[in-house]
């Protein structure tokens, strides 16, 4: 009895050993950004520059550069949170593997760059040691942090630029086909809309400016529907002739109305699918990462 107690006294204290650790490891931070700064380190000028740079790097050659800034990783070393922050953000394009993560550790005194597996052969360990050792931290020592992280990345985007990798795939415009379907769904709506509120606007502001302002509502209305300015634009047009040709063939002696000077304004609604801004819209691309890399401390 008292070696199964011991044996249970035993496990019981290794399990709480390890959930201790488990709690005391640093939390990865999410990716915001291609710079992560958790130390108000760099300048928020200091951060967009080199966030441009590595945003323009990733247009043109494809491959995704990442920087974090914390303060520790303690209790952990750095090579084992770092691997946690590759596995964590997947920088670099699925299958290519193409991304490298700048890690600093500034109250620890130590950083260092984690390579995903398709740049182990440029972005060697050696190479990375160098940029490390040359580049990095003798201006870290001076206390130009800015410099010295500007600097390493700028040198590990020119290794990476030697090295042939795969062109980066360019997104084709694609049909909005759901935006269509959201239309056929609509289209009696529509219809209706353009005979009984196609007359009143046209009793309204007369024949012409009655139908350009049915074609202009139909416009919107297929703009916000469907999501494509393009389609709006069709079939506010489709809906103007209509309207003006509709007028013709059943007039009653209807065209007599005000003809009021009225501007009717269309379009002021401003167009935000499809893109995302400068500080944020970043993910990861899928990429894999196997530990190769280099550290080193100042």
């Amino acid at each position: 009895m008292t070696a199964i107690k011991a044996l249970r006294a035993g496990l019981l204290a290794l399990l709480l050993c390890w959930s201790v650790a488990a709690l005391a490891d640093v939390a990865v931070p999410a990716l915001s950004g291609r710079v992560v700064d958790r130390t108000m380190t760099l300048s928020q000028t200091e951060q967009a520059a080199l966030d441009s740079t590595l945003k323009d790097f990733e247009a043109r050659k494809g491959s995704q550069v990442a920087v974090l800034i914390v303060p520790t990783t303690a209790p952990e070393s750095i090579e084992q949170f770092s691997i946690r922050v590759a596995e964590a953000w997947k920088i670099g394009r699925r299958k290519v593997d193409d991304g490298a993560i700048l890690v600093v550790a500034k109250d620890d005194r130590k950083l260092r760059i984690e390579v995903g597996y398709g740049l182990e052969g440029a972005l060697t360990d050696v190479t990375s040691k160098r940029i490390i050792d040359q580049i990095i931290t003798p201006k870290f020592r001076t206390g130009d942090f800015a410099g010295g992280i500007t600097a390493g990345a700028d040198a590990i985007l020119k290794v990476i630029d030697g090295e042939p990798l795969p062109a980066r795939e360019v997104s084709q415009p694609q049909t909005n086909w759901k935006g269509i379907d959201a239309i056929e769904q609509f289209a009696p709506f529509l219809l209706f809309g353009v005979l009984i509120f196609g007359r009143v606007l046209r009793q309204i502001f007369g024949r012409l400016f009655g139908s350009l302002a049915t074609g202009g509502v139909v416009a919107v209305a297929v703009w916000f529907i469907a999501g494509t300015l393009l389609l709006g634009g069709v079939l506010g047009v489709v809906a103007f002739v209509f309207t003006l040709v509709s007028d013709a063939l059943l007039a009653n002696g209807g065209g007599g109305g005000r003809r009021g000077g009225g501007y009717i304004g269309g379009g002021g609604g401003s167009w935000s699918s499809g893109s995302s801004s400068s500080g944020g819209g970043f993910s990861g691309g899928g990429g894999s990462f196997g530990g190769g890399g280099a550290s080193g401390s100042w």
